[in-house]
């Protein structure tokens, strides 16, 4: 009967520190079309795994071939890896196996890369999506934006955030996170050439989560592209409320008798958009100021969720 078939898709996270805490939380208190089933880490200690059973998820301290081997291992349709790009490949393949779905917050890259608000349908039917980094998260939908009205040259971002927001993971991740970001911003973002920078501040008190974008652009005028961006921001903000403009974009107009010389481009003539962006936590485990994480998690809850619709409606069908 139809009104006995499920109306959530039950999944699992691998990795039970702040990342994969927080989506845990984020599952349990937000989420319509999710049930969070079980929690893996590696650490018996970890605060990640207490919490879990404390909210009544099953949890196991032996990763993800303990995952596999508890009863509800079955009934998983979605996993989230939110441990490491080293490790993710073993888990990829493992899961690939099961039949189960893979949303991977790592800078692994093995599947496809998504942002929600920039392609987050074309990839429903994949078996492993990426979420690229959360700079890239931060930073892909105003170049995406941009793109929508213009052709970009180029395209560059700077992520910064506070050092007591980067855990292990992603120190150990660096040179993955630069890498993955810079082909997010030309495969997903549509600039022909990108780069990507990240800075982790030591101020104290923490700082907020800062992500500056500069594009080189032709064919669209400082108010579309302005506009295009606004626009941008308001989609993001349905899933990131913390999510916001700084200021006002700046632009820079280079012409005929002011042209830059961009490697492998030669001389540009159009128009240098600078977009400030801050990213506010939502708070739900992780503190305000981590916005870094907390636009990670929410992406990939976001990206989830549209996966598990498609497949619920397939269901239903």
């Amino acid at each position: 009967m139809a009104g006995e078939r499920k109306s959530k898709l039950k999944v699992a996270i691998i990795g039970s520190g702040n990342i994969g805490t927080d989506l845990m939380i984020k599952v349990l208190q937000t989420s319509s079309v999710l049930e969070m089933s079980a929690l893996a880490g590696i650490d018996p200690r970890s605060e990640g795994l207490e919490r879990a059973r404390r909210m009544g998820v099953a949890a196991t301290s032996e990763g993800l071939e303990g995952l596999t081997r508890m009863p509800v291992f079955s009934d998983i349709d979605i996993v989230f890896d939110a441990t490491s790009a080293a490790t993710h490949k073993a888990h990829s393949d493992t899961c690939a196996e099961a039949g189960k779905v893979m949303v991977d917050l790592t800078p692994a890259a093995i599947g496809p890369y998504v942002i929600p608000e920039v392609n987050g349908d074309a990839h429903l039917d994949a078996a492993n999506v990426n979420m690229v980094t959360c700079g890239g998260q931060a930073t892909i939908p105003i170049v995406a934006a941009v793109r929508s009205v213009a052709k970009i040259h180029y395209g560059e971002i700077v992520s910064s955030i506070s050092s007591r927001s980067a855990g292990p993971g992603t120190r150990a991740n660096i040179d993955e996170f630069t890498q993955t970001t810079a082909r997010g911003i030309e495969e997903v973002g549509g600039a022909a050439r990108g780069k990507a920078i990240i800075i982790l501040n030591p101020a104290e008190p923490p700082v907020m989560m800062r992500g500056t974008v500069y594009t080189l652009s032709e064919g669209a005028s400082e108010q579309e592209i302005g506009d295009a961006i606004e626009e941008m921001v308001a989609r993001v903000r349905t899933y990131v409320p913390g999510y916001r403009l700084k200021q006002k974009v700046q632009f820079e107009r280079f012409g005929a008798n002011n042209p830059i010389t961009l490697p492998g481009v030669g001389e540009f003539c159009g128009i240098k958009a600078s977009t400030f962006l801050e990213v506010e936590g939502a708070a739900h485990y992780l503190p305000a100021y981590a916005g870094n994480l907390d636009i990670m998690t929410s992406a990939a809850l976001r990206t989830a969720e549209k996966i598990a619709a498609r497949k619920l409606a397939q269901r239903m069908a």
